[in-house]
């Protein structure tokens, strides 16, 4: 039986899984749930892994294992799936082998640091789950190079899959291409007529454009890693 905060969190970790394919972050749960510090979302989390429902991975930041659903959110037919970062772990024991995969094109490298030369190009293709697709709209992946997205989960040499689209809410995670030059992965933030990209890691700045120097290429959809 889960109290109504440990719900409440349960439903938004899968809810931003299902939208984002990265998992919020602690502020980000500690806000949602109208906390005043992250030691009641650990104290939640916590929980949830005593009563079955997720599982923390050990020494891997960020990294859990959503084990069951409730009967109240549908869990019936609930798959555990390893979710780090937006990413599914493919050990054969956490998920079944996606039988329902399709080819991305990958179109080269992509900056979760200093912006680089845009991307314009296919290299290779790349195998995802069907299921991180939606039915609409074209997909593509990226590779990621650098480390400022590592608190989204997202690591150097990380692939990341891409919808693509020109418009995005705040808090989503896009490529965005600079004065149509430069071409980054960052959390996309809109203030009147500004722009500013987010990284997920202290040790960058956020930077802050004009609304036309900034055109959003995509918005995350899932990641891929491979060991």
């Amino acid at each position: 039986m889960l109290t109504r905060k440990q719900l409440d969190l349960l439903k938004f970790i899968n809810e931003r899984l299902q939208k984002d394919g990265v998992p919020p972050s602690f502020d980000e749960m500690k806000e949602a749930l109208n906390l005043r510090s992250k030691s009641g979302i650990h104290r939640l989390i916590t929980a949830l892994e005593e009563r079955g429902f997720i599982r923390r991975l050990a020494h891997r930041a960020r990294a859990i294992e959503i084990v069951r659903l409730p009967d109240a959110m549908g869990g019936g037919g609930f798959t555990p799936e390893v979710v780090q970062g937006g990413r599914v772990d493919p050990h054969p024991e956490a998920i079944p082998v996606e039988v329902n995969a399709l080819e991305i094109p990958v179109m080269g490298r992509i900056a979760a640091g200093t912006p680089i030369e845009a991307i314009q190009e296919v290299s290779h293709t790349v195998a995802v789950p069907g299921a991180m697709l939606s039915n609409s709209g074209k997909h593509f992946a990226l590779e990621v190079k650098g480390d400022s997205m590592v608190d989204a989960g997202i690591n150097n040499g990380d692939v990341v899959v891409i919808r693509e689209q020109v418009t995005a809410d705040n808090g989503d995670i896009v490529v965005a291409l600079v004065e149509d030059q430069e071409a980054t992965l960052k959390r996309f933030r809109k203030h009147g007529s500004s722009i500013a990209l987010e990284a997920a890691n202290p040790a960058y700045e956020t930077r802050v454009y004009r609304d036309d120097q900034v055109r959003v290429q995509g918005r995350l959809v899932g990641l891929v890693r491979t060991y």
